[in-house]
């Protein structure tokens, strides 16, 4: 794997692709800086090389062009405290502005680009829009995993302009490495804790799965596709009608191939979807018409920790209920305990981003699992076997 550990960057510009799309409040404060903490090892390490860094990054979906709430001049203070520099900020991430401040860069300097996607070329994976800031640096470096599915000028694109001297950085590194440790080398029993709202998100990775785990629990609203699937009645809960036949197939699946699939025996369920809502417990094949289930519950709850708590191996992506809701929160909050649990007796777990990573940072547990992944969808497309433009780009 090319590292920047391979490369001395004294004297050279490195222009970074990290992912700085943040959280940002009314007030342009942010809300949480995992993506920056993630990105600051790779940043520190070129700069005590005695290199200069230019970093590049999205913000959010901006539709037509540059946007005042999605700009990246509001993350500049937050970013210089956090690097101990005074990061210099252009307004443009192509025009003359970034052309001059990139050339002027001394070694120990960082330069911000303002937002990637103010331009639509980004998206589109123009060749000219890449080619325009490949000319800002002298190495490649691409740490940003939460877009390497995307095949966009900055992460897939501009590395053909770099032959020879385009590396992944620490985060990116560490992302493929954990995700290979998984896929490849799962110590057992490997438990993997499939959540979220449908099975048809989830459907490609469940069947890579289901050639590699021992377990297989299934919690969320993509449960009660299951519990229909099997002639239970699940009053209003999520279900995806045009997926049944799908469930009863992945069951036989799991079946065929010897894998312990565990669907939850009960789940809390209310009237109404809000936290004001009445509630009660049910079992999954016998929800009242007009109630909803949005948690698992009790005897599910136990369930799965005594599955979890017996595993080497975690791989968990999805929450089992609706966790924002505190209301709801029991479920995806006691999984996540048990996976600390079992991280403490020596398992090694992997956290998947997106809300999972989302439920163990309002529970303050990320500290305490082995690995949360910073790209929700980028880590289940590697996982269903996909190539991802953006690691593809550094490996050709």
């Amino acid at each position: 794997m090319n590292t920047i550990d391979q490369f001395n960057f004294e004297g050279k510009k490195a222009l970074i692709r990290v992912d700085f799309n943040v959280p940002l409040d009314e007030n342009y404060n942010i809300t949480d800086d995992n993506r920056i903490q993630g990105a600051l090892p790779t940043i520190n390490k070129i700069l005590k090389d005695g290199g200069s860094v230019i970093l590049m990054s999205h913000l959010g979906r901006p539709k037509d062009g540059p946007t005042e709430k999605y700009s990246l001049k509001h993350i500049v203070s937050h970013l210089s405290q956090a690097l101990k520099v005074q990061v210099q900020f252009a307004d443009d991430c192509i025009g003359s502005q970034a052309v001059e401040k990139a050339a002027a860069l001394k070694p120990g300097e960082v330069l911000l680009l303002e937002n990637l996607r103010f331009y639509k070329e980004e998206e589109k994976g123009d060749e000219a829009f890449a080619e325009k800031l490949s000319k800002l640096g002298d190495v490649y470096v691409n740490d940003a995993f939460g877009t390497a599915h995307r095949a966009h000028a900055s992460t897939a694109v501009i590395a053909k302009f770099f032959p020879g001297a385009k590396y992944f950085g620490y985060l990116m590194a560490g992302e493929l490495n954990n995700a290979e440790k998984i896929l490849n080398h799962a110590e057992k029993p490997f438990t993997a804790i499939m959540g979220g709202a449908k099975v048809s998100d989830k459907i490609l990775l469940i069947e890579k799965l289901l050639e590699k785990v021992d377990n297989l629990l299934i919690g969320g609203g993509m449960a009660y596709t299951f519990a229909k699937a099997q002639g239970g009645n699940i009053g209003k809960s999520l279900v995806e009608e045009d997926k049944l036949e799908l469930a009863l197939n992945l069951i036989e699946k799991a079946k065929a191939k010897g894998v312990n699939l565990v669907l939850p025996i009960d789940s809390t369920i209310a009237d109404k979807f809000s936290n004001d809502a009445s509630t009660d417990t049910a079992n999954n094949d016998d929800i009242k018409d007009g109630w909803m289930g949005l948690d698992i519950g009790p005897l599910a709850i136990n369930q799965f920790k005594d599955v979890i708590s017996s595993s080497k191996t975690i791989l968990w992506n999805g929450p089992m209920g609706v966790f924002e809701m505190e209301k709801f929160e029991a479920g995806t909050k006691s999984v996540a305990l048990a996976v600390v649990e079992a991280t403490k007796k020596g398992a090694f777990s992997l956290i998947g981003g997106g809300d999972s990573a989302a439920a163990v940072a309002k529970f303050g547990l990320e500290d305490e699992v082995s690995y949360v992944s910073t790209g929700g969808g980028a880590l289940l497309e590697y996982m269903e076997g996909k190539e991802l433009p953006g690691v593809k780009a550094i490996n050709d």
